[in-house]
């Protein structure tokens, strides 16, 4: 019976065995699919994190997408800047070229943080005149300043580059204009794209520029002088003076301003305690002063420049320091001379305003009236009066007082004849008085 039983039990026994490896082999191969999938995720993490974080600048199916711009990271997000690109467009850039610098400046825009309350951005363009594209304060997005460089026409004319540096500094970067306060240290700067030698002075109105506090960036193409781009651009020249041979090999240059404009701007975020201006380097900051004033040994605070003590001014009297220059003055009462160094003595009785009824007679710092002889000065200073002599009381007379033209004389009642200090009388003898009858 027990072996029967044993028996009857067997199969029973074996399925259970056979259902529990299943199930055993069940949960491993689930296991291993968890782990396969987790795996996989933390792969897939891995590999993103190491991926590098591209950003596509270029909006819309038909947008131009240069490959060097495609690969730029945008370094530029909540930069604030004033950039206004100055474009050679004179007769010697042909439409091939000129379609280049749009393509050049467009790529610029790419990695630029462009908004009011970050880079502003204006354009002018110049031949033998400056036209002014659009303002620091016409646009607001990035779109509508890319729009409008596409837009913008070759003037073909002269080569005015001062002119249009004089433009920028008077006129593009005023606060009417869109400009911000020079207090707020805004970095303003000027990129300038050129390929000919100017018609007109440079130097002097880039060294006013710079001294304002603009950093200029001078590119130039092809057969440029190259001194003239450094009488253009900020120092150091070697970044901020650029040489290339075509404007097809202008694009090289993309990602060095990337580099150029994106830089935190130590200026912006420093107390400099510049006295004048505060000017931007690669990671560093420098002051720089008013044009006729110079840095003090602390390299904050600013002095008026001595051009009296170092130049032969050959001023007569005096020599007076004005920035970037002095003038020749003079002491009170006198006037400058026409060759502006001399002193001549102020003839401030050559106004017809004097008043003065006989005469007029120069003095220190003004001039007084007089009379002539016999006359005397009224209490206005102006007009004169016969001076009456007997209104003395000591003229001495014992009897009457006669004035004359010039003085006065005695005269003695009837009767009586003056005496010799012709001042008193004595009475006639009565022969002299018989005679006078």
């Amino acid at each position: 019976m027990l072996c029967e039983y044993e028996l009857a039990l067997a199969p029973a026994a074996v399925a259970a065995a056979l259902l529990f490896f299943l199930l055993l082999k069940m949960e491993s191969m689930l296991v291993g699919c968890v782990l396969l999938l987790l795996g996989q995720n933390l792969f897939l993490s891995s590999a993103a994190r190491e991926r590098p974080h591209t950003r596509s600048f270029s909006r819309g199916r038909h947008a131009r997408t240069h490959p060097q711009t495609a690969l730029l990271e945008s370094s530029c997000d909540n930069k604030r800047a004033d950039l206004v690109f100055i474009i050679d467009s004179s007769r010697s850039v042909n439409t091939h070229d000129y379609a280049k610098v749009k393509e050049f400046i467009v790529d610029i825009l790419q990695f630029l943080d462009i908004g009011p309350d970050v880079t502003r951005v204006g354009l002018l363009q110049y031949g033998s005149t400056v036209k002014n594209e659009f303002s620091l304060k016409t646009f607001k997005r990035k779109s509508e300043v890319e729009r409008a460089v596409k837009r913008m026409r070759h003037l073909s004319t002269g080569t005015m580059t001062g002119l249009a540096i004089q433009y920028a500094l008077n006129i593009a970067f005023s606060e009417a204009e869109g400009a911000r306060p020079l207090r707020e240290n805004v970095p303003r700067v000027i990129m300038i794209v050129t390929d000919g030698r100017p018609q007109d002075s440079v130097a002097e109105v880039a060294a006013k520029a710079r001294d304002t506090g603009i950093l200029i960036f001078a590119i130039g193409v092809g057969q440029v002088d190259f001194n003239t781009l450094k009488a253009i651009g900020s120092e150091p020249h070697e970044d901020h003076v650029f040489l290339v041979a075509n404007f097809s090999q202008i694009e090289s240059l993309t990602s060095v301003f990337q580099n150029k404009l994106c830089v935190v701007h130590m200026c912006s975020i420093l107390e400099h305690n510049c006295a004048h201006f505060c000017i931007n380097t690669p990671g560093s900051y420098v002051c720089r002063c008013k044009q006729g004033y110079i840095l003090n040994s602390d390299q904050k605070t600013c002095r008026i420049q001595d051009l009296c003590a170092t130049e032969d001014h050959a001023c007569e009297q005096l020599c007076v320091n004005v920035p970037g220059s002095f003038v020749c003055q003079c002491y009170s009462g006198y006037t400058l001379a026409e060759d502006g160094k001399k002193c001549v003595a102020v003839d401030y009785c050559a106004s017809e305003n004097h008043g003065c009824e006989y005469e007029c007679v120069n003095a220190d710092n003004s001039y007084l009236c007089r009379c002539r002889e016999g006359f005397t000065l009224n209490p206005d200073k102006k007009t004169c009066a016969k001076i009456d002599y007997c209104a003395s009381p000591n003229h001495g007379c014992e009897h009457e007082c006669v004035s004359t033209h010039d003085s006065y004389s005695c005269r003695c009642l009837k009767g009586f004849t003056l005496n010799p200090d012709k001042k008193t009388c004595r009475s006639k003898s009565h022969w002299a008085l018989w005679k006078d009858l």
